[in-house]
C-alpha cells in the first residue's frame, strides 16, 4: 500500500492546529478504499482548547458520525472533555443509547456532530493521535478460524488483540481490559477481530505511517500464504461500464428480478448492475452459495449489505430466509429484556450474486446500490485471500443481527423521513440535453427519480450524479432507442416512466409554400420522422420494460398548444403535434391493461428552449401583430412559461396523484381564449 503522505500538502492545514493535522490524516485514511468504504472508520487526536473562561480543557477531538473520511472538513470532528469520556470506560455498563446521550453531554460544542460511537475507545488510549480502519489485508486475516494466531505469528506480542465484541460501550470496556493487560512501551497497534486495526502515535504522521506499513505487513503476510492479491480500484459501476450489450432474455430476466425484490421491499428498487471480472469469477465459482452466505467481512457492512447476499434469483425463497432468521433472533434479543419492540427491516436482498447475470446490487437511490458494490467487491478479496488461508469465518447470527438491529440503527430508522415520491423509479427521457426534456430530467431527479436522458446532444456534466446516465442517440434510430433501453436496465434495472420530449419546430412557411419548395418540403418531413415516428420509437422500444414496470408504467407526451389551437404558418409543427397526440390516444388504450398511464401535456411558448430563437419569437410576434414581450405572455393569466414550470408539471403526472389518470390532455398555456 502507498504510503500518501505529503508534507507540502499537511503543511497546508497547519494553521488549524491539531484540527487540521487530523483532518488531513483523515482525508489520506479515508480516501484509500481497501482501508475504509463510505463512511467507515474512524480517527481522532488529543489537545487542549479553552472554556468560555479561558481556562484550558484537555479536549479529544473525534471523527462525527454522518462524515465520510475521504471528505471530512474541521467541523466534522466533535470536541469532547478527554477526561470525562475516558471516565466512561471505568463504568461496569452503559446501555449505547445512554452512551451517546453522555457523549453529548461531554461536547464542547452544541452544535457538533455526535461522536463517533467509539469515541470512548480514541479517548483511552493514551496517545495523541489514533487511526481506525477496516483495511481488506487485516479483515481477510481476522476472518478466519485461526485469526488471532494468524495476527500473533505476524506480529508477536507488538500488538494488542481484542477478540470480536460488538461496537459501541461494550467494545471500549472489553478494549480498555484488553490494553490494560497487553500493551506495553512496544506495542504499535491494536487489532479488533473482524473489525478492523487501531494505529497510533504522537502525530497524526507517526498514526498513518504505522497504518500504512501495519497493512504492507498484512499483504505479506497474505501473499507468503498464497492468498490472491486484493483488486482494487471501484465497483466498476461508470456509464462506460454498463454500456456493454445486454442480452434480450437477459433484460427480460433483470427487470422481473426486480419487480420482485420490489415487492419483498414493499416499495420500489433500483437494481444496478456491476461490472467487474472479480465479480463475474466469484459468482461462477462452484461454491458460491457456501462462502457468500457466511457473513460480511465486518459488521459495519451488514447495514449496506444484509448478513449474505442473494445467491441466485429465488426472492421468496430469501425473504422466508430473512423471516426466519428475523423471528429466531428476535426471540433471543426479547430475553434479553432491552425493553425495546424490534421493527423488522425490509426483507429484500441488497446484493445479488447469479451465475448467469452476474453481480447486481439493490437499493432506493443509485448511490445507496453504489456504496453496496463497493463494499461487496472488497468482501470478495477479503473472501478469497481468508480462503486461501484455509477458509472464510465470518461472525456468528446472533453477532450480525446484534448489529443489524442495534439500538443506535432502529433509532435511526425511527428518526428516517418519508423517502422522496419518486425514490427507486426510473425515467427515460429523449431530448434530455435541453429544453424541457432537461428540465423534466431534473425535476425527476429532485422528485427521488434515476434518469436515462437521451439526445442527439451529449448531456451537460452529470458524471458526478450516480442517478443520471445519459445515452446520445437519434430518435428516429430504433437500435439506439434500444441500446437506451438496455442501459436503463443495466444503470438502473428498469423503467418506470418515459417522457417523450424530443421534438422540432420544423419548418415556419404557408403550406402552399411546399409545392414549389423541395427544403421546406423535406423540413415537413423531417419534422414528422421527429415529432412522430420518434415518440413511437420511443413507446415501441420501452414497452416491454415499462410493463414490467413495480409501480406500473406512466407516460408522459409532450405536445403542444397548436393542437388545439394551431397558428398560421405552423403546419408541419401543428400537424405532427396532433399526430403526436393521436399517438398517445392509442398508446393510453392499448396499454391500459398492462397498467401503464399514457397522458400529453399541451404546453404553449416556451421560450427558453431550443425550439424558440429571437428571430422565430419576433417572427411569430409579428404575425400577430404584437411585440415580442407581449408574445411571450399572451395568455389569460399574461404569465411567460419556462421550460422548469412544465417538468415540473411533468414529474406530478408521475406522481401517486395521477395514478388513476390515463388518455388525458392537460393544456400548459397560461389560458388561451383560443382553448378555453
Amino acid at each position: 500500500m502507498l504510503n500518501r503522505w505529503s508534507d507540502t500538502e499537511a503543511a497546508s492545514w497547519a494553521d488549524l492546529g491539531a484540527l487540521g493535522e487530523i483532518t488531513y490524516g483523515s482525508r489520506l485514511v479515508g480516501a484509500d478504499p481497501a482501508l475504509v468504504l463510505h463512511g467507515g472508520g474512524n480517527t481522532s487526536i488529543k489537545g487542549e482548547s479553552a472554556d468560555a473562561w479561558g481556562q484550558p480543557v484537555p479536549t479529544l477531538w473525534v471523527k462525527g458520525s454522518g462524515w465520510d473520511l475521504a471528505t471530512i472538513e474541521p467541523p466534522g470532528f466533535a470536541p469532547l472533555r478527554l477526561e470525562p469520556v475516558r471516565r466512561l470506560a471505568e463504568l461496569a455498563q452503559l446501555s449505547d443509547t445512554e452512551m451517546v446521550n453522555q457523549l453529548r453531554i461531554h461536547l464542547l460544542d452544541a452544535s457538533a456532530p455526535n461522536p463517533s460511537v467509539e469515541a470512548i475507545l480514541h479517548a483511552l488510549l493514551p496517545q495523541r493521535a489514533v487511526l481506525h480502519s477496516h483495511a481488506d489485508a487485516v479483515l481477510a486475516l481476522t476472518n478466519t478460524a485461526d485469526g488471532a494466531e494468524r495476527v500473533r505469528e505476524a506480529w508477536g506480542d507488538q500488538v494488542v488483540v481484542v477478540p470480536y465484541v460488538m461496537p459501541g460501550f461494550d467494545l471500549a470496556r472489553r478494549c480498555a481490559i484488553e490494553w490494560e493487560a497487553q500493551s506495553h512501551d512496544g506495542t504499535t497497534a491494536m487489532v479488533l477481530a473482524k473489525h478492523g486495526v487501531f494505529t497510533f502515535g504522537e502525530t497524526v504522521r507517526d498514526a498513518y505511517d504505522s497504518m500504512i506499513e501495519f497493512i504492507n505487513d498484512a499483504e505479506r503476510s497474505l501473499a507468503d500464504a498464497g492468498a490472491p492479491s486484493f483488486g482494487g480500484g471501484d465497483a466498476g459501476g461508470t456509464d462506460a461500464g454498463r454500456a456493454r450489450g445486454i442480452s434480450a432474455d437477459a433484460v427480460e430476466a433483470v427487470v422481473e428480478l426486480r419487480a420482485a425484490i420490489s415487492a419483498a421491499a414493499g416499495t420500489p428498487m433500483l437494481l444496478r448492475a456491476v461490472r467487474d471480472e472479480r465479480a463475474e469469477a466469484f459468482c461462477a465459482r462452484d461454491d458460491v452459495a457456501s462462502v457468500a452466505c457466511r457473513g460480511p467481512a465486518t459488521p459495519d457492512h451488514i447495514i449496506r449489505t444484509k448478513q449474505f447476499p442473494m445467491v441466485g434469483r429465488d426472492v421468496d425463497a430469501f425473504t422466508a430466509g430473512y423471516r426466519e432468521y428475523f423471528e429466531r433472533n428476535r426471540a433471543r434479543h426479547d430475553q434479553y429484556g432491552t425493553h425495546t419492540t424490534l421493527t423488522m427491516l425490509d426483507p429484500a436482498p441488497r446484493v445479488v450474486l447469479d451465475p448467469r447475470l452476474g453481480l447486481w446490487t439493490a437499493g432506493r437511490r443509485a448511490v445507496d446500490c453504489d456504496i453496496a458494490a463497493d463494499i461487496y467487491l472488497h468482501t470478495i478479496d477479503v473472501i478469497c485471500a481468508a480462503e486461501a488461508l484455509g477458509g472464510y469465518a465470518a461472525l456468528s447470527e446472533a453477532d450480525l443481527f446484534d448489529v443489524e438491529y442495534w439500538e443506535l440503527e432502529q433509532a435511526k430508522l425511527a428518526r428516517a423521513g418519508a423517502p422522496r415520491a419518486l425514490a427507486g423509479q426510473v425515467a427515460l427521457v429523449t431530448g434530455a440535453a435541453s429544453g424541457i426534456g432537461r428540465a423534466a430530467a431534473d425535476a425527476l431527479t429532485s422528485q427521488g427519480a434515476a434518469v436515462v436522458g437521451f439526445d442527439l446532444a451529449e448531456s451537460p456534466d452529470d458524471s458526478s450524479d450516480a442517478a443520471r446516465h445519459h445515452v446520445v442517440g437519434d430518435v428516429t434510430d430504433i437500435d439506439a432507442l434500444n441500446d437506451a433501453v438496455s442501459a436503463g436496465v443495466t444503470s438502473f434495472g428498469g423503467i418506470d416512466i418515459v417522457v417523450a420530449a424530443a421534438g422540432i419546430f420544423g419548418p415556419a412557411a404557408p403550406l402552399a409554400d411546399l409545392a414549389d419548395d423541395a427544403e421546406l418540403a423535406a423540413g415537413w418531413q423531417q419534422t414528422f420522422a421527429i415529432n412522430v415516428a420518434g415518440a413511437a420509437n420511443t413507446l415501441a422500444a420501452a414497452h416491454r420494460v415499462l410493463s414490467h414496470s413495480p409501480v406500473g408504467g406512466r407516460v408522459v407526451i409532450v405536445g403542444s398548444k397548436n393542437v388545439p389551437a394551431p397558428g398560421p404558418g405552423a403546419a408541419a409543427y401543428s400537424a405532427s403535434k396532433a399526430a403526436l397526440t393521436q399517438l398517445a390516444r392509442v398508446a393510453a388504450l392499448e396499454w391500459a391493461p398492462d397498467g401503464i398511464t399514457v397522458n400529453t401535456i399541451h404546453p404553449d411558448g416556451v421560450f427558453d428552449t431550443g425550439l424558440w430563437s429571437d428571430e422565430l419569437i419576433a417572427e411569430r410576434a409579428a404575425a400577430y401583430d404584437l411585440t415580442p414581450g407581449q408574445y411571450r405572455r399572451r395568455n389569460l393569466l399574461g404569465r411567460e412559461l419556462v421550460s422548469a414550470d412544465v417538468g415540473a408539471l411533468i414529474a406530478q403526472l408521475c406522481s401517486p396523484a395521477f395514478a388513476h389518470t390515463t388518455g388525458a390532455q392537460i393544456p400548459q398555456d397560461g389560458g388561451s381564449d383560443r382553448v378555453v
